[in-house]
C-alpha cells in the first residue's frame, strides 16, 4: 500500500471525504462514479494531523473548507480553543493561497453541520478563483458525523459556538478565557446509554452517541448503529460528488483525509496521532 502523496499525485481537482474508511467507500463507491480505486496510507489520523503533514510550502490551491480546522482565520492550530487539541503551529492561510469558509457561508442550521450542496454551491459561486489556482480541493464534512438523516449536529454546533466566542474574543482583547472550549456532552442521556458502552473508555464513544438514538444503541449497540448512519452519511456525499463531477474538466480524484474507527483496537471517532488502519487507510479513487 502506497503513501497517500496528497500533493505530489496528478490531479486538477481532489474532492476530500471527511473521515472515510477505505473499506467502507470501496463498498459502496462503484454505485455513483467509476475509476480506477486504490487504498492508500494518509499523513494523518485526524484532520489537524493531515493537514499539517500535508500542506508544509505554499501551495496554489482554491481550498473550498467544510471542515473548521482548515479556515481562513489565520489562528495556528496550537491556538485554537474550540477542539484542536494539538500543538501544531499551523494555519492554512500561510500554506493555502485561496481557502473559502464554507464551513461559516454554508452552514445549516437544521443539519448542525455543512451539506454536500454547500459545497457545490460554493464552488460554482467562485469558478473566477478556480480558474487562476493551479489546483482544486473541495473538502466536505461527509461521511463525517453529524448524521444527515438525524438532523442534530450537536457536536459540530458546539464547535461553532466556540468559534464565534473565539473570533469575538479575538477582536475585542488579546487574551481571554476558555469560554469557546467544548463544553460536557449529553449528560440528559447519560445514564440510559453509558451502560450499552462496552469495550472502549467512555469519553471515545461521547462524540458519537450525541448523534445517535439512545434507543437505538440500547437495542442494536453502538457499532452497528453508527456503522449504518455512516455508511448512509457517505452516499449521500457520493451522490453530489457525482453530480459535481460531471461539471469538472481536468484529473478529478476522490479521496480522504482520514478515517473513522468504530471500536477497533478500542479506539472510537478518530484521534491525533492514532496510527491504526482504520483511521490512516483512506481511499484513492481516479476518476474516469
Amino acid at each position: 500500500m502506497d503513501d497517500q502523496h496528497f500533493l505530489e499525485s496528478e490531479w486538477d481537482y481532489c474532492l476530500v471525504l471527511d473521515a472515510c474508511r477505505y473499506d467502507v467507500f470501496s463498498e459502496v463507491y462503484d454505485e455513483y462514479l467509476d475509476g480506477t480505486l486504490e487504498k492508500r496510507w494518509s499523513t494523518g489520523s485526524s484532520t489537524p494531523e493531515w493537514a499539517y503533514r500535508t500542506f508544509t510550502g505554499e501551495h496554489d490551491i482554491a481550498y473550498f473548507s467544510g471542515n473548521p480546522f482548515i479556515n481562513d482565520l489565520g489562528i495556528p492550530l496550537n491556538e485554537l480553543k474550540w477542539g484542536a487539541s494539538c500543538d501544531y503551529e499551523w494555519s492554512a492561510s500561510e500554506h493555502i493561497s485561496d481557502v473559502f469558509d464554507v464551513w461559516k457561508s454554508g452552514w445549516d442550521d437544521d443539519l448542525g453541520t455543512v451539506p454536500p450542496e454547500s459545497l457545490a454551491e460554493a464552488f460554482r459561486n467562485n469558478r473566477e478563483a478556480v480558474a487562476e489556482a493551479e489546483r482544486t480541493v473541495l473538502h466536505y464534512m461527509q461521511p463525517h458525523a453529524p448524521y444527515l438523516s438525524r438532523g442534530k449536529g450537536q457536536k459540530l454546533k458546539q464547535i461553532q459556538k466556540g468559534i464565534r466566542k473565539q473570533e469575538e474574543a479575538e477582536k475585542d482583547t488579546d487574551g481571554g478565557d476558555d469560554g469557546g472550549a467544548l463544553s460536557s456532552l449529553g449528560d440528559s442521556i447519560r445514564p440510559k446509554v453509558e451502560n450499552t458502552l462496552e469495550g472502549s473508555e467512555f469519553a471515545q464513544k461521547a462524540g458519537l452517541w450525541l448523534e445517535l438514538d439512545p434507543t437505538e444503541l440500547v437495542k442494536n449497540g453502538t457499532r452497528e448503529a453508527a456503522l449504518e448512519l455512516y455508511e448512509e452519511n457517505l452516499r449521500i456525499a457520493l451522490e453530489s460528488v457525482a453530480d459535481l463531477v460531471e461539471e469538472l474538466d481536468g484529473r478529478v480524484v476522490v479521496t480522504a483525509d482520514h478515517g473513522e474507527a468504530f471500536g477497533e483496537e478500542g479506539v472510537w471517532e478518530h484521534h491525533i496521532e492514532t496510527h491504526i488502519p482504520p483511521l490512516m487507510e483512506v481511499p484513492w479513487l481516479e476518476v474516469e
